[in-house]
């Protein structure tokens, strides 16, 4: 099998195959019509960095020691092999489009090349433009603004970014179609992530009108201070500035959230022919057949719920992802040569006839196992589960292969003693940095040096429960005997998490489970 993993940035599952009644996504639903979909995905940090740090080495934040933006996780914690290596090594002629690793400091300013990948990545020329003012006002002027819907032909080069993405894994499916060799190709894309800088076009498919708040717009008051994120990058934006909100929790005016969140879902549908662009080239090529494909995003992103924007929490909002994988003859049945799969459909015309997904799965999984699950779909063998200290082990992984999932039976048990089991149902852990117990300005983003206290969350299919303790930088060390603040939600009364009964239940069996997953 030749591997498509996609991969996009601050993509929550605002997707039809995942319920959202008002966005427009026939692409990505046509995929998840074909695919096993995983409802119950986590990230391990919500912020870019860590994030694909951590599910491309298949090891948790604690292991990667990157919960910023600063550091190498090869010359700072260990030399551990990520997912396009392992493939690489095993025959794959592996190739990487857009945003994969988060560029800079933390993947070494190459992407892990030549490490990860056959040929240096791929990013699009007018990556650069990004944060450039490119959003006209209503006076003619141009800004850096949130909210940003353009002219494509006024654009730097007349494009943007995941246009030219798509362009270049096009490209990079009819080469290695006649090259004849199995291949890794990763496409990371960029959109919904802020600006949201998109066509402008698609703004049409989400009149004003139909856009709502969110369901829970204001802080809750049983909310810790330490667990808010003041979301600054959000602030920092021309037209966000110019409503002048308070800091940290003034709320953004009801009007102007809406803009955002109509922007956000136009983002997506812009994103989602994008995919169906590329998936539509794998049919071209004639490739639909033998190639396995992935698709996810790093994180989340709040759009206004319990009065936040952008990731930088342990919400749901922030760490909930959407995660498909399509299989040859697996999850469809076996695509005869020529067959179209992923016939390109447009959101303007397109009957939104919700396509079902293929096989919907609810149980908790996290992006961490995202490693041996491709390990185990492509025939190759799995990384052995990490030892407890793995800081000197190049290839093992921290989370279990989720193919035992794929068959409908599987997913009551779920247990084999694996890592991540925990002799009850599967959870997904996340963790989340602050440099202090309440709103600070970088409370979202917070150095390693500047980290005193860090955020542990368990997930299960029946609550979220977050302890903060006390953190030192210097040795990497958690103090559970230091607890700053706790919070419990339970799914089914409270499933947007806006009740925190952390004071008034007995959380002793919470607090274990939480230890005891450390201490694997």
């Amino acid at each position: 099998m030749n591997v498509l993993v996609i991969v996009v940035d601050d993509l929550r599952p605002v997707l039809g195959c995942y319920g959202d009644k008002l966005v427009k996504s026939p692409n990505i639903d046509q995929l998840a019509s074909q695919s096993v979909v995983f409802t119950n995905a986590y990230a391990q940090q919500a912020v870019c960095a860590p994030s694909r740090v951590s599910f491309l080495t298949g090891r948790r934040p604690d292991t990667t020691r990157l919960y910023d933006f600063y550091s190498y996780w090869r010359v700072h914690s260990g030399n551990y092999s990520t997912i396009p290596q392992y493939f690489k090594e095993n025959g794959y002629v592996t190739l990487s489009v857009g945003k994969v690793f988060h560029p800079g400091v933390s993947s070494n300013y190459s992407d892990d090349y030549p490490y990860s990948w056959s040929i240096p990545p791929f990013h699009p020329s007018t990556e650069k433009y990004e944060n450039d003012k490119t959003c006209r006002g209503k006076d003619g002027k141009l800004y850096a603004n949130l909210v940003c819907p353009v002219d494509v032909t006024e654009m730097p080069r007349g494009t943007l970014p995941d246009i030219e993405s798509t362009e270049e894994a096009i490209h990079l499916l009819n080469v290695m179609k006649t090259s004849k060799q199995k291949f890794f190709l990763a496409v990371g894309y960029h959109k919904p992530h802020i600006p949201l800088r998109y066509p402008q076009e698609f703004l049409k498919l989400y009149p004003l009108e139909n856009i709502t708040l969110a369901p829970d717009p204001w802080v809750p008051e049983k909310l810790p201070s330490v667990a808010y994120n003041p979301w600054m990058d959000v602030r920092q934006r021309d037209d966000v500035k110019a409503l002048n909100v308070s800091f940290p929790y003034g709320l953004l005016p009801r009007h102007f959230q809406r803009q955002i969140r109509q922007s956000y879902y136009a983002a997506v549908s812009y994103l989602d022919t994008q995919v169906g662009l590329l998936l539509n080239a794998l049919d071209d090529v004639g490739l639909s057949n033998s190639t396995l494909v992935v698709f996810t995003a790093d994180h989340g992103w709040s759009l206004g719920e319990h009065g936040e924007w952008a990731k930088y929490s342990n919400f749901d909002v922030a760490t909930h992802v959407p995660l498909m994988f399509y299989v040859p003859g697996m999850t469809t049945s076996s695509v005869t040569q020529g067959e179209r799969v992923f016939p390109y459909l447009d959101p303007f015309s397109h009957i939104l006839d919700l396509a079902p997904p293929g096989r919907s799965k609810n149980v908790v999984v996290e992006l961490v196992s995202l490693f041996p699950t491709l390990a185990e779909l492509a025939g190759l063998q799995v990384p052995p589960v990490c030892p407890e200290t793995s800081f000197h082990v190049a290839l093992c992984t921290e989370g279990a292969s989720i193919v035992r999932y794929f068959d409908a039976s599987e997913e009551k048990d779920g247990c084999d003693d694996t890592y991540g089991c925990l002799s009850e149902e599967p959870v997904a852990f996340s963790q989340y940095p602050r440099p202090a117990d309440t709103p600070q300005w970088n409370s979202d983003k917070p150095r390693l040096k500047d980290i005193r206290i860090m955020g542990y969350s368990l997930r299960t299919v029946d609550y979220r429960y977050t302890l903060w303790v006390r953190f030192n930088p210097d040795n990497f060390s958690a103090d559970f005997e230091d607890v700053h603040a706790g919070e419990l939600y339970m799914v089914e009364t409270d499933p947007n998490q806006d009740c925190n009964i952390y004071n008034n239940t007995l959380h002793g069996v919470f607090f274990k489970r939480i230890l005891g997953f450390l201490k694997h």
